[in-house]
């Protein structure tokens, strides 16, 4: 055997699927092993409005988590590359695990500050916390997933990573955790900390990276490959990104315009922000996809 042939095997190691599969391996955590006993002492502190408004932003997240579960499955089943499968499988585990991180959140302290205030315990899944822009946003991301099965091109795959790993995943989750992680971070000052709240969302962002990564990566050879055309992520995304923003604005978080943390403005901003850099580095040559480190930073 010459030097340079290698026998085949089963999976590439070195492509990027493989990689992030590798690494949801490595990064392997427990939602139920966050320590929540100083978030009980936290909310204790809020004020009725902010634990209502606190009750409404992880009814939101939950909700999106359990969505997006229950929508990944086509793409499991239209992608044919094994480690493309593999990847796939680490991501539809981790949507499970956020699901029951804010489940358990729910359960153990919503529920006791809930018993502790003398109040009727709430469900995360009442429809008062929803809006119609966030319902629509879902509903559409579910509809474009599905549509995988029925018509599987170069067209409804774009669009699919669009609506998922871009809107939902790269824009509407990343603005939410950085809404909250500063609202209930060690640098609010008129909030408590809530720091099981925090890590649960750090751990969170660190899988969300890859998933987002996985997206921008496949949108970006879609592209380069000349399957689609640049415009259709634009036209696809800015009929998503005013649905992320109103969604955003109906959200009665711990924020306000005149409240402490981020304001709605503040978060529609940083939204498009996110919207602004993700389309640039799918579309442009000269660009390339951020590490998985730099997709969970906040600011970036």
């Amino acid at each position: 055997m010459a030097a340079n042939d290698h026998p085949a095997m089963q999976l590439e190691t070195t492509i990027r699927s493989h990689n992030y599969y590798r690494n949801a391996v490595e990064k392997h955590w427990d939602p139920h092993e966050i320590d929540l006993e100083a978030d009980l002492e936290g909310v204790a502190e809020l004020p009725d409005s902010a634990f209502t408004g606190l009750k409404q932003s992880l009814a939101l997240f939950g909700a999106g988590e359990q969505s997006v579960t229950e929508d990944l499955a086509p793409l499991a089943i239209v992608l044919a590359d094994i480690d493309d499968q593999m990847f796939i499988t680490t991501q539809l585990y981790e949507e499970s695990k956020h699901t029951d991180f804010f489940d358990r959140y729910w359960r153990e302290v919503i529920h006791a500050e809930e018993d502790r205030r003398g109040q009727d315990r709430s469900s995360p899944t009442d429809e008062r916390w929803f809006n119609e822009p966030y319902d629509e946003l879902f509903e559409r991301n579910e509809r474009a997933m599905a549509r995988l099965l029925e018509e599987d091109t170069a067209e409804t795959r774009a669009r699919a990573y669009c609506h998922y790993h871009l809107t939902i995943e790269g824009i509407l989750a990343q603005t939410g955790y950085y809404g909250l992680t500063l609202a209930y971070g060690e640098n609010e000052p008129e909030l408590p900390d809530l720091p099981g709240l925090v890590e649960g969302l750090k751990l969170i962002r660190s899988d969300e990276g890859r998933h987002v990564g996985f997206g921008m990566a496949k949108l970006k050879g879609l592209v380069s490959d000349g399957a689609v055309e640049p415009d259709l992520l634009r036209e696809t995304i800015d009929e998503l990104v005013p649905l992320v923003q109103e969604s955003i604005a109906g959200d009665e978080g711990a924020s306000s315009e005149d409240g402490p943390g981020p304001n709605p403005a503040d978060l529609a901003d940083y939204a498009y922000t996110k919207h602004e850099q993700r389309m640039q580095q799918i579309t442009s040559a000269s660009e390339q996809i951020p590490a998985v480190e730099e997709l969970t930073e906040l600011d970036a």
